[in-house]
């Protein structure tokens, strides 16, 4: 699996933990003045996965606040970039003069080397845990000019729409699953992770344009792998729609999936296979009928589901649901 790094401070005696977390915060993030109403029983998780020159940390804490001052900037500043997808919970964050709220599904980006304010705790007041993906970037690795960043600070991102969908579903997924990767892995993650993080931000300024043009490409790759996805449950998704709802020809397309070593069709289908295996396995769906699944997901024959599911896995739909 990468590389990971678990903290879970119930192991530790509860007079000891809320110092320990500063400490760990500092070391790992950059060093702030930490204050929490829970400091005498403060019940905190974080794991570090790290993909190459970036490091994805995924946090769960009671609420509180974390201020990083002048000072402490003069002290040490590793020069990076906190971009940061709230979970659960909800907050205010402050930096450049700009304070906003922020709730379940907002980014916010955040910079070391600035003063900045953050506060976060639970919408009913009870004592319910924040959660957040929090991808920690060095200033140089971002393709993005750091004066057009710098507009962003302190402002709410959203990830219900554009490119902030497809980062947050892939930040979320790889800080959940990092078993599903292999340590060699790490760097063309964390790379595929700088691009969305750009391509998103690019997006929230108005300047994609400017980006590199492989950024541009991996911007492009990731909004069509989601509109398959959307519209696998179409029989009449083909190269010839994809190509025409993102405004591209054929040749461009296939030129996209050259690298993947399998075509567009192979994609569709294989995709296809793999939701009906997850339905078919389903107790849920258990009354639904074998060839509803099959066209659920785009294959409305019966003959050639059944023939195209053998092909993949070896057995029938019924046999595969039987087992």
């Amino acid at each position: 699996m990468l590389a990971t790094q678990a903290v879970d401070l119930s192991q530790l005696p509860p007079a000891q933990r809320f110092d320990y977390w500063s400490e760990l915060v500092a070391r790992e993030v950059a060093p702030n003045r930490i204050r929490s109403t829970h400091a005498h029983d403060f019940d905190a998780h974080m794991q570090l996965t790290s993909l190459g020159n970036l490091t994805l940390t995924s946090l769960r804490f009671p609420s509180l606040t974390t201020q990083r001052t002048a000072r402490l900037i003069r002290q040490s500043d590793p020069e990076q970039y906190h971009l940061a997808l709230l979970t659960a919970g909800v907050g205010t964050v402050e930096q450049d003069r700009r304070e906003t709220a922020i709730r379940p599904g907002d980014f916010t980006l955040l910079t070391s080397s600035r003063p900045y304010e953050a506060s976060h705790g639970s919408p009913s007041g009870r004592h319910e845990p924040v959660s957040s993906v929090v991808a920690v970037i060095p200033h140089t690795l971002l393709p993005i000019p750091h004066d057009k960043v710098s507009r962003l600070f302190g402002t709410p991102l959203p990830s219900d729409g554009g490119m902030g969908i497809l980062l947050a579903r892939y930040l979320r997924h790889i800080s959940a699953h990092p078993e599903q990767y292999n340590p060699s892995d790490a760097l063309f993650l964390g790379n595929t992770a700088l691009d969305l993080i750009a391509a998103m931000l690019a997006q929230q300024l108005d300047a994609t344009s400017s980006l590199p043009g492989d950024v541009q490409q991996v911007m492009l790759r990731a909004r069509i792998d989601a509109f398959i996805d959307a519209n696998l449950g179409d029989p009449d998704l083909s190269q010839q729609t994809i190509a025409v709802a993102h405004n591209i020809s054929v040749s461009t397309l296939k030129r996209l999936f050259r690298a993947d070593q399998t075509s567009v069709g192979e994609l569709i289908r294989t995709r296809r296979l793999q939701r009906c295996r997850q339905d078919l396995a389903n107790p849920a769906l258990r009354g639904r009928p074998v060839y509803a699944i099959g066209a659920r997901w785009g294959f409305p024959d019966k003959a050639h589901f059944s023939r195209v599911f053998r092909a993949k896995y070896g057995m029938s739909p019924n046999e595969y649901r039987q087992q």
